[in-house]
């Protein structure tokens, strides 16, 4: 057996900041450096982040990412990390294009390199290309066709990509014919509900395929939509855990792997191998450095424990607003405080996102809104310290009722889009961005206002139904003075209970509540997770259990109203299946699921 020290650098890249990537690659692997490892690995496409979208498509940005590349590789060693095998992933793209109807322009590669001594030594690229949910990276990539093998202190590690691991045949198919002893996996999985357990699994699988133990090593940090979690973790060659990285922080995981020293009689050389998927792989060996280290004193192994479910949805929303916020240049948030139990969570979300003292809020009662939801939104700011202005805007919706005659649901919708043009105006004036508060169950349903309550930049909490937004802010709560990196340290709980048991109110008329026009939430809630998640058609949902009436009621609803939610803000992906995206419906469509 071999020794082998691996750093997981699990970082949070920007979509296109090909400089300050290479600074994050360049630190996180002087830490690696510093703490003794062999050979230190970064996330799929770290250096242009991820995903890249039709930026692949532009040979201006491959051509960018191919120089900052190579120049990454000079950096590191003109930093003394010359002799740290630095394994990254990039934009790459064939230098010999293949020709082929609908091939991407360019043909772009998801690719990944080995950086030593000032070089490039290794380049390769994902095999497996996703074209389901959110990737359309069949669009945009062309296939990769080698397995990298390269011999680190007498030790073969192998090199792949993300989705690699998630499908049959391929590169890990091919591993176990190439003898790896260590399989290195470059990954960006964008986080869902439960899906480390998924990964874990997955992993522990994969490995005991490959005959060989697997690292895994995962993007952290949000990229509009997508969230990345970390999570990243290291398995035995049969499956059992060694080593597992915190959620939804940067982190270096090192570890000592004892692992199977290289057959010496395995040269330097290429070989074509049947990727049992209608392919062929060509295995290519390096060697970097043949024989395996002196004996040395092993660490002890870091297991950083799972969140729990609630905890995991909370750090994701809070990392994807945090990370909206800060990417995109702005340095405060507004958002319209109504005393309810959305715009509560919006704003905790976004204190624990961006501290309080850059959260803006703004109540802005009207002539239907009662005293205690006022009193209600003032005990949430005194909480969490917000800054907070009072807008009333009865005058404003007189003065619009005074030249345009409006009645019922118009006239209700009419004070929502002032509000909006309020906090609008405040943001083009302070240069704040705008939150919208709105929930999965009123964007499913069309109980949203366009123009109005769903004016804004980002939307915190778009992928949570209504139940989910009651749990969340109960968890929030309970969870003050837990220690946990994406929590801000209020001293009390930041969301006032009457906020939390009173009955919900869009407050555009007189004793309105929701139950007037809506199911109960947790009636209601379960129907549009199996519809709109689960694909569920008209029978099938009556066979789970849903009323028929209701039924058909909900899928009518949520049809008519996909041209609103085209028009809506993005916000955090939390399930496996958002409105954005995943979701993906013609808005001019005469299918229905009803008669």
């Amino acid at each position: 057996m071999a020794q082998l020290r691996i750093a997981l650098a699990q970082v949070n890249p920007t979509v296109g900041d090909l400089d300050g990537n290479a600074d994050l690659i360049v630190e996180w692997s002087r830490r690696a450096a510093d703490a003794g490892a062999h050979l230190v690995a970064f996330p799929e496409m770290t250096l242009t982040g991820y995903p890249v979208e039709d930026l692949a498509l532009r040979s201006s940005f491959v051509q960018a990412s191919q120089r900052a590349l190579e120049k990454l590789a000079r950096r590191l060693a003109d930093a003394g990390l010359g002799d740290l095998p630095v394994v990254v992933g990039y934009l790459d793209r064939r230098s010999v294009s293949l020709v082929r109807a609908g091939q991407p322009a360019g043909s772009p590669l998801d690719a990944a390199a080995w950086l030593h001594g000032g070089e490039v030594l290794v380049r390769s690229a994902k095999h497996h290309l996703p074209n389901y949910g959110v990737f359309d990276e069949y669009r945009i990539f062309v296939r990769g066709d080698r397995l990298p093998v390269v011999r680190v202190h007498g030790v073969d590690v192998a090199t792949v990509v993300c989705e690699d691991l998630w499908q049959d045949g391929g590169p890990v198919g091919v591993t176990a014919a190439a003898g790896a002893g260590l399989l290195l996996a470059l990954n960006a999985s964008p986080y869902e509900r439960d899906k480390d357990d998924v990964r874990l699994e997955l992993c522990a699988r994969r490995a005991r395929e490959a005959g060989c133990a697997l690292a895994y090593v995962n993007m952290v940090g949000g990229q509009d939509e997508l969230v990345f979690d970390g999570d990243s973790v290291i398995v035995a060659a049969d499956g059992t855990p060694l080593a597992r990285a915190p959620q939804f922080v940067e982190h270096l995981l090192v570890a000592d792997l004892a692992l199977p020293a290289a057959d010496p009689a395995r040269e330097p050389g290429r070989t074509p191998v049947d990727a049992l998927d209608g392919t062929t792989i060509t295995v290519e060996r390096h060697v970097l450095t043949p024989d395996p280290v002196p004996a040395y004193d092993v660490l002890p192994q870091e297991a950083a424990e799972p969140l729990d479910g609630l905890a995991e949805v909370y750090g994701a929303l809070v990392t994807g607003t945090r990370d909206y916020v800060r990417k995109n240049g702005f340095r405060s948030v507004i958002l319209g405080l109504s005393g309810g139990i959305d715009s509560a969570l919006v704003t905790t979300i976004a204190c624990d996102a961006i501290g309080p003292e850059n959260v803006h809020v703004v109540l802005l009662p009207s002539r239907y809104s009662t005293d205690h939801s006022v009193s209600d939104a003032e005990e949430l700011v005194k909480r969490q310290g917000v800054a907070s202005r009072l807008v009333p805007i009865r005058g404003m919706v007189d003065a619009f009722e005074a030249e345009l005659e409006l009645t019922g649901l118009a006239a209700e919708n009419l004070q929502a889009r002032v509000r909006a043009n309020v906090w609008m105006g405040l943001s083009n004036q302070e240069g704040h961005l705008v939150l919208t508060g709105g929930n999965k169950s009123e964007l499913a349903t069309g109980y949203s206002t366009l123009y109005g309550d769903s004016a804004g930049g980002f939307a915190p909490i778009k992928d949570l139904v209504k139940t989910m937004v009651w749990a969340l802010a109960r968890w929030r709560n309970a969870a003050v003075g837990r220690d946990l990196p994406f929590l801000h340290p209020f001293e009390a709980e930041p969301i006032p209970e009457a906020i939390i048991v009173k009955e919900p109110s869009a407050e555009l008329r007189p004793d309105q509540k929701d139950r007037d026009t809506l199911p109960p939430y947790d009636v209601l809630d379960p129907l549009l997770v199996d519809y709109v998640e689960r694909d569920m058609g008209r029978d099938a949902l009556v066979a789970a259990g849903h009323d028929p009436a209701l039924v058909e009621r909900v899928i009518r609803l949520t049809d008519l109203a996909e041209y609103k939610r085209r028009q809506y803000p993005p916000g955090p992906k939390v399930t496996p299946k958002n409105f954005g995206r995943d979701r993906r419906v013609p808005i001019t469509n005469r299918w229905r699921e009803t008669t």
